[in-house]
């Protein structure tokens, strides 16, 4: 196996909603085994180019690029884009979600379907976008990002269930679609992680106390890039249509 510092080299990557947390985390992770990274947010420019002069300043290669992935115009011009800087795609990283803890008396179309419109809808039209550049590069790697929720439950959460039980689903059917064409599809979940919410300092409340970790902390943002640059590297070529949780052994399903 390849040095990590080489193991991506002349890769390309997308990773949405990597302005900030695991995104951010996995991009720079990305970057540093080698791949050229475009670093995407809705609204967050300068967050952006923060992450963007992190990975450069470090010698490799990325570009920001703010796209609304609920706007299939903006996401075929992000990946067109992507294709004339690094001269096509081999990684897309479903990550962009929506934060949002509703009731089901108090939840609303409007939120339901923003929810579903961005982590779900947004993945399928960054994945239609991707899939003709990843074909012509000979094959990649597709990773979706979901929650420990939609497995173990949480109130006030049904929206999202809803959403990343369907992304699941999703990249579940990409993996026996694309295996012909020798791309990857697998589904990583989040457990209980240190997180800053959108807007503010602070990390999000903990859902449940570290006490009932096994592992006895909360995750890191690295511990999930390091799931996902395992997952799109050299080392897990065999490993499809799978969905991994990262969560201290809080949840173990068969």
């Amino acid at each position: 196996m390849a040095d990590l510092k080489d193991e991506l080299t002349g890769k390309v990557a997308i990773v949405t909603g990597s302005a900030r947390n695991i995104g951010r985390a996995t991009a720079v992770e990305l970057a540093r085994a080698g791949a050229a990274v475009v670093i995407n947010a809705r609204s967050s420019g300068d967050l952006c180019d923060e992450v963007a002069h992190e990975i450069t300043e470090s010698g490799g290669r990325a570009m920001p690029y703010l796209a609304d992935i609920t706007d299939g115009d903006a996401v075929e011009a992000m990946v067109a884009a992507t294709v004339a800087e690094f001269g096509g795609v081999d990684i897309l990283v479903n990550n962009a979600a929506v934060r949002s803890s509703k009731s089901i008396e108090e939840l609303d179309m409007e939120t339901w379907e923003f929810v579903q419109d961005t982590a779900l809808n947004g993945s399928f039209r960054m994945t239609r976008a991707c899939v003709p550049h990843i074909i012509a590069r000979g094959g990649g790697s597709i990773i979706s990002v979901g929650g420990l929720n939609s497995h173990r439950g949480a109130p006030s959460r049904s929206h999202v269930m809803a959403t990343k039980g369907g992304l699941a689903g999703f990249a579940r059917g990409l993996a026996l679609d694309l295996g012909k064409r020798n791309i990857r599809s697998n589904m990583v979940m989040v457990g209980t992680f240190e997180t800053e919410r959108v807007g503010s300092s602070s990390v999000a409340p903990p859902v449940m106390d570290v006490s009932d970790i096994p592992m006895g902390r909360r995750g890191v943002p690295q511990d999930m890039a390091d799931l996902i640059r395992f997952l799109v590297g050299p080392g897990a070529t065999y490993i499809s249509g799978q969905t991994i949780h990262c969560n201290g052994a809080a949840y173990c399903p068969l």
